[in-house]
């Protein structure tokens, strides 16, 4: 049984007059509500925007269950909140997860869904383990300032953009995530169950330079999702929004628009 948490949001209404339907931006691992503050700022010129912090992340309660049956349920229940009936969902690697995970759970209340660098796929690469040991050394430390923080965490994490994303989590002394639950929940964040063929637009942009999403992938993309689309972002890593926003936002306005 998936019980749904009552998830911390931001809404941004729509300048125009006459908006077109929400927009629903979904963060990644560690991350929170700002992480796509970008779009967020380009997208409510006509869009209804939410930005939610997703359970164990940002100030939304904590779980030790950390799936995307869970976080699907999560949103869809904001939604029944907020009186969405009907949204475009837009998330970034685990994000993307958690809105492709809402498709057989409620399919025909996501007009169309975009997902950022990340495929339905279960990854046998574990990327985060450097990161956790990261934080779990700035908590035994003690240590409460960010310069300190940061300081420390180059031991261990030799980008220092990373460093910096992280560190927007980093608030007198305490992590604004769950790292204890994000750990022992790994292999599920890191993991996926293949969902039903999901007939509506998907759009999967990929950064040029990320592992996340590979040709190897498509057969397995194209089985769960028969209308998928792909846009590639030359020169672009992972954080492909935060690298390359317009050529991103370009590409979103021409799938939903």
């Amino acid at each position: 049984m998936n019980i749904a948490m009552k998830l911390n949001f931001r809404l941004q209404n729509a300048l125009s007059p006459s908006p077109s339907l929400p927009i629903i931006l979904i963060h990644g691992l560690f991350g929170n509500l700002d992480n796509l503050g970008v779009l967020a700022r380009d997208l409510h010129q006509d869009h209804d925007v939410i930005q939610v912090d997703l359970r164990d992340h940002g100030l939304s309660p904590r779980s030790p269950t950390v799936n995307y049956p869970c976080m699907a349920q999560d949103v869809l229940e904001l939604m029944d909140n907020l009186k969405i009936e009907k949204a475009i969902i837009i998330g970034h690697s685990m994000g993307g997860k958690v809105a492709m995970a809402m498709t057989p759970i409620a399919p025909e209340r996501i007009e169309k869904l975009v997902a950022i660098d990340i495929a339905p796929i279960s990854y046998q690469v574990r990327r985060h383990e450097t990161i956790f040991a990261a934080l779990n050394a700035v908590s035994a430390a003690g240590l409460t300032q960010r310069q300190e923080a940061a300081q420390l965490m180059r031991e261990f994490i030799k980008e220092d953009g990373v460093i910096q994303f992280l560190l927007k989590s980093f608030h007198n002394g305490e992590w604004r995530f769950n790292v204890s639950a994000l750990w022992d929940q790994y292999e599920n964040i890191v993991g996926w169950q293949p969902v039903p063929p999901w007939s509506h637009p998907i759009l999967f942009i990929r950064g040029e330079l990320s592992p996340y999403i590979q040709d190897s992938y498509r057969d397995e993309i194209a089985r769960q999702f028969p209308q998928a689309r792909a846009h590639v972002v030359a020169g672009t890593g992972h954080w492909v929004h935060a690298e390359k926003p317009d050529s991103v936002l370009r590409a979103i306005h021409r799938f939903i628009d």
